[in-house]
Formats: structure tokens, C-alpha cells, sequence
């Protein structure tokens, strides 16, 4: 075991090799022609700058946190003010991912579009490397930053401290990565979602030009967002989940497997080191996945994604069965239950069956020619209104099948394995993140990269495979999205079950006035969040559609260049001498820095309120209305913001891809549509209502029910129950007499007591009607004895 625990951080370090080898192969790939340098420079310059600007916001937080919880940790006999050091580095480890990740990203976006010219095999394979970059660099600084804390805590800083005050200060990593997985959203979000409105409405439906077309100011902003949104900000949502399954499993294997009856068995630490030894296994399984994704000319980047995805998830699987029976007893008994090595196994099963079915389901509801999003075109024909109720209703029953997968996953792992069941589910689930991450940041490099092959006038042949690699992308973002709301829903559960076991909470009863006001304030929650956010997209879109207006307005090259494009119906192949002399005098004219400000400015001053709310509430409810107020209030916000993030997500998914649809061409009825027809502008106006759904509300939503959790987590030892208080079936000691016996219940153990014999005798009480059972075995006792 000690060589384990020594080999873990090794693990990380090779997972960042393999991120520095992939990043400098990334950067070798030719970079094109110098307009398309000059685009992506562009791209990177605006996002660097936003990353500056939130990271400047992050740094005063995670200073003055880091304070608190220094204080805090040094007052409590069950913490340490070290927990501030874990803060810290939880919250670097999750920047740097994301900053190293975006960095890489936005380099290859124009590497992608260059190899375009050439096939779409190499371009998928740029790509995707890129894509590696991130999801390899995520679980690498999780578990070297998880393991090398927990070697620090164990062997130097903290040898002497018991197992439990180990992880209670462990836990202050995921409330770092947390921290800032939720700026990174909600400011993510904000900042492409402004941009995106903007270059639509004004790009599009105005001035029917397209979103990625040089002539649009938006457009630079618009690419900018997709890594700040779809790469920092899905990057940071992953790293938390990681990292926040992985603590609170480890909290409940401290109790799973009995430490004292183990202790010559893994020195005890088996179930506390899994969660640790499958993650760093998983990032392995990730590499060797990453080699199966190749296509050839004419064959299908998707079916290339599946193989390197579930390919790495089968080899996961059989790994992960011999690791667990490593790791655990063959069998062992706690509170009268035997549980075994394979029911953990079979918990790790329902886990990675569970997040790969709800992609499967999100693709369902989300991809581009399914039934749903085909509803919602045919239904376009009428206006705006039906487009809008169509992707309501799909986004709804979206919800259906994924929480049923959710809940027989619980109820699977539960069966298996107790709560520790559910927590390594969760673990199970992002097993792979390595290679889950790079598929899902795959997609905004080939979005980006259609822009950049756009606004450098490359052949039809580029576009049409960027436009290829890019629907894949779509498809992949939106199974991102639904594989990291189930992620979200069964790490929420895990802290939660980890939040009751440092809280010395036994069970919630909902019928406490306290609970139940709990209960509907965390409930309340995802709503008042949602609507900041939204409130926040709507106010900086404001702010650059009336940029863009302005340009368009003031810039006379534009003026002019706007009026070629509608004399010739958006045709610009084809244009006489005098029109292209026009339309080429207004190539440099639009001001994409103005619009990069902006969504920058905006995007940082709307994203304070939202994480106070996500940060604070639970303090303020964990402090004044107690631990069991407070467990109230995550059961809540878990169960209201699963569903919200759902609905949002897959609505805005649906609306997107009804909207490319018609934008490719469709037929319906015997009549043909596309790009400016009546119908497009519906599908146009409901991608854009659906846009901060999947991008900003939504995603976000993950991430808030998480970090309360994992505030709750930190706070929990200190508003953490007495003993006395705990409210078990079983009381820590209760006595009945009933005539000349006595039975008492001490830590769920029967006991007569007579006339000062005692004897011990285990027996079944049921929950339903403890007393009455207690009572008739008492009962039963005095007829023998009398007889």
C-alpha cells in the first residue's frame, strides 16, 4: 500500500507528459495562409484576454477565501488550517487546466482548418489532439494535485493525524476546483452567448449575412466564446466533478471497510485509495483510447469518436474489476450487512452504464435529423411562437428517460454497496474523463475552425469538411453536456452522503419544519439562478447588438459592402468589378475588439452575484438554521437542478440543431427550404432563445449543485450534530422495561439485562415498527423465563 500511494502522483505526471508531448506536436502543424494566422491570432489574443480579466477577479477570491478557511480550519479539532493550502491548490490546478487547455484549443483551430485542405482524417486528427490536450491535462492535475495532498497530509505535515481529519482537509481541493469551475461557467457562459446573440440576430436576420462571414463584427467574439464557454468552461465543470466524486468517495470508504477489523488488509485504506487508484488507472485507459480515433477520406468522424470512447470505456471496465479486487476484502460486515469486492464492482458498472446512456438519450433528443429536433422544424413553419413551444416541449420530456437512468443507477449501486455504492458510481462514471473531455473539446476546435476557413474565402471542399467535423461537434457537445449532468447528479449525491457522514447526520426527516423549509429554498434555487444568468446574457447581448448596429451604421465600407451582399442575395462569388472592389474595401473595417470588450466586460462584472449565491447560501443556511437545514436545502437544489439542467441544456440543443437543419436545406410538404427563408428565421430566433439554455443557465447548473455540496462539505464538522442528537431508528441507547426484563439499544445492538445477567443477541428490528418488535422480544423473554 505504501508503494500505492506513492505511485498515484506518478500517474498524474504521466498524464501531463502526455499533455506537454501532444501539446508541441499540436503546435508543429502548419498554421496556413496569413489571413488565417492573422484570424487566429485574433481568437486567441480575445481569449487570453478574458482569461486575464477573470483570472485577476479569482485571484482577490481565492486570496480572501483561503484566509477563512485558514481561520476556520485552526479552531477545530477535526481540521487543520491546512485545508486553505488544499484550497489553493485546487483552485491553481483547475486555472491551469483550463488556461493550458483553451491555449492549446485555439491554436488548433486553425491547424484543423489547414489540414482541411488536405483531408478529413488529418483534420479530425488535429483536431482531436487538441481536444486531448485538455481532457489529458484535466485528470492529470486532479490526481497528481488529490494524491501528492493526500501523501503530504499522511507521511509529513500531518502523520499523526487520524484518517478523518485527513480528509476533511483534503476537501478544501474540491471546494478550490469548485470555486472556479463556477466562474469559469457562469463568466464562460455569459461571454458566448452575448457574442453568439449578437452575431445572429444582427448577422443573420438583419443583415443576412452569416455569423462567421469577416464582415460581421461579432465574429471574432463569437469564435472567442466557443473556447471560453465549450473548452475553459466544460474543462473546469469536468475537473470539479472529477475531483468532487473522488473526495467524497474516499470520506465514505472511510467508514465502508472498518479501518480497526482491515487494518493488516491494505493498512486499511482500500476503500479510501479506490476512487484515487481507478482514477489514476483511468488515465491510462484514457491514453491507449485516444489511438483508436482515426478516419479515412469519406469515412465517419463520429464512428472514429465512438470507437476511441467506448473502446476505452470496455478496457476501463476490465481493468477497473481487477483493481477493486485489489483494493477491497473478498467480503466483510457492517451494521449486520455483508458486502462484497464484486458489489462495489457492479457499482462501478451502473455508474459508466448510467453516463453513457444519458449520452446516447442526449443525442436522441438533441441531434441533427432525430425525430425531436424534426418536431421542432416542421412545427417552425408557422412562426416564431411554434418554435418556441416545440423546444419547450422537447426539452421537457427530455427529462424523462435520463433521471429513470439516474435513479436505477442509485438504486443499483445503493444495493450493492450502500452509499459508498452511489459515490463510486459517480467515480465509474468519469473514469474516462480523459477521453470524454477531449471528444467534447473537439467540438469548438472544429466549430472554430469552419469560422476561420469562412472568413479566409477557402474552397467549398474545407468548408464542407470543417462543416462535417463541426456537426460531429455539435453532437459530441451535446452528449458532453447530458454526460456532465449525470456526472453532476451522482457526485451531488456522493458529497451529500459524504456531508451526512462529517455532520454525524444518520437521516433527514422531511417532516422537520426545518427540513422542509430547507428543502423548498434549495428547491427555489436553480430557478433565481437560472434567472440571473439569463437576466446577465440578455444584458450584455444588449450591449453588442447595439455595438454591431453601430458599425454597421457608422463604418461606410460596411454600409456599402452590406448593400453589395443584398443586391446579390448574400452571393458574393460572383460579383462584378465594381461590387468586389466595394465588398474588398470593407475586409479590414470591422472593429473586433470593440465587440471582444464588451462580451469581456460583461461577462465579468455579471458573473460576481451568481457565484456569491452559490458560495454564501449554504454557509448562511449551514450557520443559522443547522446541519440538518442545510442537508434539506442540497436535497433541494440536487433534485430541482438536475431537471432544470436537463430541460435547459437539451432545449437549447434541440432549437440548435432544428436551426442547422434548415440551414443545410430541407423539404418538407414537397417544398424546399434554407438559409433566409421564413423558416430559418423562426429556427434563427429559437436557437437564440436556446442559447443561453445549453450554454450558460444550464451548464451552470451542474456546477451550482456541486459546490454547495462541497461547501456544505467543508463547513460540515463545524456545525456538525452531537452524537446525542443524531436522528437514527436506532438511538445511541434506549431502554424498555417490561416487567422483570429490560431490553436496552446501544449502537444497534439488542441487550437483556436481569437480574444483573446479560446476555447479547442480535435481532432483526424493523424500521417501520422498531418499538413493537423491541417490545415482543422482550415479551418473548418473560413467557420463556416464567416458564
Amino acid at each position: 500500500m505504501e508503494t500505492l500511494i506513492f505511485t498515484l502522483p506518478v500517474l498524474g505526471v504521466v498524464a501531463l507528459i502526455f499533455v506537454i508531448w501532444r501539446s508541441l506536436w499540436v503546435i508543429q502543424q502548419d498554421a496556413g495562409t496569413d489571413l488565417m494566422i492573422k484570424i487566429s491570432q485574433n481568437i486567441y489574443k480575445g481569449a487570453m484576454a478574458f482569461l486575464k480579466a477573470e483570472y485577476k477577479i479569482l485571484g482577490i477570491f481565492v486570496a480572501s477565501l483561503a484566509v477563512l478557511l485558514a481561520f476556520k480550519g485552526h479552531y477545530e479539532s477535526t481540521s487543520h488550517s491546512l485545508v486553505a493550502l488544499s484550497f489553493v491548490v485546487g483552485a491553481v490546478c483547475s486555472g491551469f487546466a483550463g488556461y493550458h487547455g483553451m491555449k492549446i484549443a485555439t491554436y488548433a483551430n486553425v491547424r484543423t482548418t489547414q489540414a482541411a485542405r488536405t483531408s478529413l482524417g488529418k483534420a479530425l486528427k488535429v483536431a482531436f489532439i487538441g481536444g486531448s490536450v485538455m481532457g489529458m491535462g484535466v485528470v492529470g492535475l486532479g490526481v497528481l494535485g488529490l494524491s501528492a495532498l493526500f501523501l503530504l497530509y499522511t507521511h509529513i505535515l500531518g502523520a499523526d493525524w487520524e484518517i478523518t481529519k485527513v480528509l476533511n482537509v483534503l476537501a478544501g481541493f474540491s471546494l478550490g476546483a469548485s470555486s472556479i469551475a463556477f466562474f469559469a461557467r457562469v463568466g464562460g457562459g455569459i461571454y458566448t452567448k452575448a457574442a453568439d446573440v449578437g452575431a445572429d440576430l444582427v448577422g443573420k436576420v438583419e443583415a443576412g449575412i452569416p455569423e462567421d462571414h469577416p464582415l460581421n463584427p461579432a465574429t471574432i467574439a463569437d469564435n472567442v466564446g466557443d473556447n471560453v464557454g465549450d473548452v475553459a468552461g466544460m474543462g473546469a465543470d469536468l475537473f470539479e466533478s472529477y475531483v468532487g466524486s473522488i473526495i467524497g468517495t474516499m470520506v465514505l470508504g472511510a467508514i465502508f471497510v472498518p479501518l480497526p477489523e482491515f487494518a493488516s488488509y491494505n493498512n486499511g485504506l482500500g476503500a479510501v485509495l479506490l476512487p484515487l487508484v481507478i482514477a489514476g488507472v483511468g488515465i491510462l485507459v484514457s491514453i491507449i483510447g485516444t489511438f483508436f480515433v482515426n478516419v479515412k477520406e469519406g469515412g465517419s468522424p463520429q464512428r472514429a469518436l465512438n470507437i476511441g470512447e467506448f473502446g476505452s470505456a470496455i478496457i476501463m471496465v476490465i481493468a477497473g474489476y481487477f483493481v477493486i479486487q485489489y483494493m477491497l476484502p473478498s467480503e466483510w460486515l457492517i451494521d449486520g450487512r455483508i458486502y462484497t469486492s464484486n458489489g462495489v464492482f457492479w457499482a462501478v458498472i451502473a455508474g459508466l452504464l448510467a453516463g453513457l446512456g444519458i449520452g446516447q438519450i442526449t443525442e436522441f433528443y438533441t441531434g441533427t435529423g432525430t425525430p425531436p429536433v424534426k418536431s421542432i422544424v416542421r412545427q417552425s413553419l408557422t412562426g416564431d411562437a411554434t418554435n418556441i413551444i416545440a423546444g419547450l416541449g422537447v426539452g421537457m420530456m427530455s427529462t424523462a428517460i435520463p433521471i429513470i437512468m439516474i435513479s436505477a443507477a442509485i438504486l443499483v449501486s445503493f444495493h450493492f454497496a450502500g452509499l459508498y455504492g452511489i459515490a463510486i458510481a459517480a467515480v465509474g462514471m468519469l473514469a474516462n474523463t480523459g477521453i470524454q473531455l477531449a471528444v467534447d473539446a473537439y467540438g469548438p476546435i472544429s466549430d472554430n475552425a469552419g469560422g476561420i476557413a469562412e472568413m479566409s474565402k477557402l474552397p467549398k471542399e474545407v468548408r464542407q469538411r470543417t462543416d462535417t467535423l463541426d456537426a460531429v461537434g455539435n453532437t459530441t457537445a451535446a452528449i458532453g453536456k447530458g454526460f456532465a449532468i449525470g456526472s453532476a447528479a451522482l457526485t451531488a449525491i456522493a458529497l451529500y452522503a459524504a456531508y451526512m457522514q462529517q455532520a454525524n447526520i444518520t437521516s433527514i426527516n422531511i417532516s422537520k419544519p426545518t427540513v422542509m423549509v430547507g428543502l423548498f429554498v434549495g428547491a427555489m434555487l436553480p430557478f433565481v439562478f437560472s434567472a440571473m444568468s439569463m437576466s446577465s446574457v440578455g444584458r450584455a447581448a444588449m450591449a453588442m447588438i447595439e455595438e454591431v448596429r453601430r458599425q454597421f451604421r457608422e463604418i461606410p465600407e460596411l454600409t456599402a459592402a452590406l448593400a453589395v451582399m443584398k443586391r446579390n442575395d448574400g452571393n458574393t462569388e460572383n460579383l462584378s468589378e465594381e461590387d468586389q472592389k466595394i465588398f474588398d474595401a470593407a475586409q479590414d473595417k470591422p472593429e473586433y475588439d470593440k465587440c471582444v470588450e464588451i462580451s469581456t466586460k460583461a461577462s465579468i462584472k455579471e458573473m460576481v452575484l451568481p457565484g456569491v449565491l452559490g458560495v454564501f447560501v449554504p454557509i448562511l443556511v449551514g450557520f443559522i438554521g443547522g446541519a440538518e437545514m442545510l442537508g434539506g436545502l442540497l436535497a433541494g437544489v440536487t433534485v430541482s437542478g438536475v431537471l432544470m439542467a436537463l430541460f435547459q441544456s437539451n432545449a437549447g440543443g434541440a432549437w440548435d440543431n432544428a436551426k442547422k437543419m434548415v440551414e443545410v436545406g430541407v423539404e418538407i410538404n414537397g417544398k424546399k427550404y434554407g438559409k433566409g427563408s421564413d423558416l430559418h428565421k423562426a429556427t434563427v430566433v429559437g436557437d437564440t432563445v436556446g442559447d443561453p439554455f445549453k450554454d450558460t443557465s444550464g451548464p451552470s447548473l451542474n456546477i451550482l449543485l456541486k459546490l454547495m455540496s462541497v461547501v456544505a462539505l467543508v463547513i460540515a464538522p463545524s456545525i456538525a450534530l452531537d452524537l446525542d442528537q443524531t436522528s437514527n431508528i436506532f438511538p445511541q441507547k434506549e431502554s424498555v422495561e417490561i416487567g422483570i426484563a429490560q431490553v436496552e439499544v446501544e449502537e444497534n445492538l439488542i441487550i437483556f439485562q436481569e437480574e444483573n445477567e446479560i446476555s447479547s443477541t442480535p435481532v432483526t428490528v424493523s424500521e417501520d415498527n422498531a418499538k413493537t418488535q423491541l417490545r415482543m422480544v422482550a415479551e418473548n423473554r418473560k413467557v420463556n423465563d416464567q416458564n
